[in-house]
């Protein structure tokens, strides 16, 4: 089963297309609320069955965002920027099949990597990302989960609840710039969940 997640409107329909063309069952997760507003080409483009897209260069620390939270990793990156740190932002699109070309890439070239889900982190896109990693043997590396909590979650509106659960861009950009200086006292894999 292919599990993808849009970054925003004009991916969603291009993953709809996708998805009727593709020979086997999809899941295709979308948040609740309002879309970004970005604009619309007409016409549709079938995306290659798990192939993610770096949206954001970066030489620091990587972030791998899934579906809605790509849009907060940007301005979490922009965020960070301006304290000199330089984040690489990646569209995952897909939990399954996961990018592995994507994750060796960023396995060689980044010590510290934050995974970002509008989801549970146990079982969730994090979770799949680790799996990767050991597949590709890469443990070099530290990595921080970062999405909700495996608890209730009080009601709110979306961006209420982002806010609460530091998934938008000033939270996310927290939460990287207190991973980054735990990880620089970490010489080892080390895993934390937010």
């Amino acid at each position: 089963m292919v599990v993808m997640a849009p970054k925003d409107e004009q991916e969603l329909r291009d993953m709809l297309f996708t998805a009727i063309a593709y020979d086997g069952p999809v899941a295709l997760r979308y948040p609740r609320g309002n879309a970004l507003g970005v604009p619309v080409r007409p016409g549709f483009q079938k995306l290659e069955i798990g192939k993610g897209e770096v949206v954001r260069t970066g030489s620091d620390v990587a972030l791998l965002a899934i579906g809605s939270m790509v849009s907060p990793a940007v301005k979490a990156a922009e965020l960070l920027a301006g304290e000199g740190i330089d984040a690489e932002v990646v569209n995952m699109r897909f939990v399954k099949p996961i990018d592995e070309e994507i994750l060796r890439t960023v396995g060689s070239r980044f010590r510290n990597v934050v995974t970002i889900e509008e989801n549970v982190t146990d079982g969730g896109f994090g979770s799949a990302v680790l799996e990767g990693f050991a597949r590709l043997g890469i443990t070099n590396i530290s990595v921080r989960l970062h999405g909700m909590p495996d608890e209730f979650v009080e009601h709110g509106t979306p961006a209420e609840l982002l806010r609460l659960l530091k998934l938008d861009g000033p939270g996310i950009a927290e939460l990287t710039k207190a991973f980054l200086s735990e990880a620089h006292n970490q010489p080892t894999l080390g895993i934390a969940h937010q």
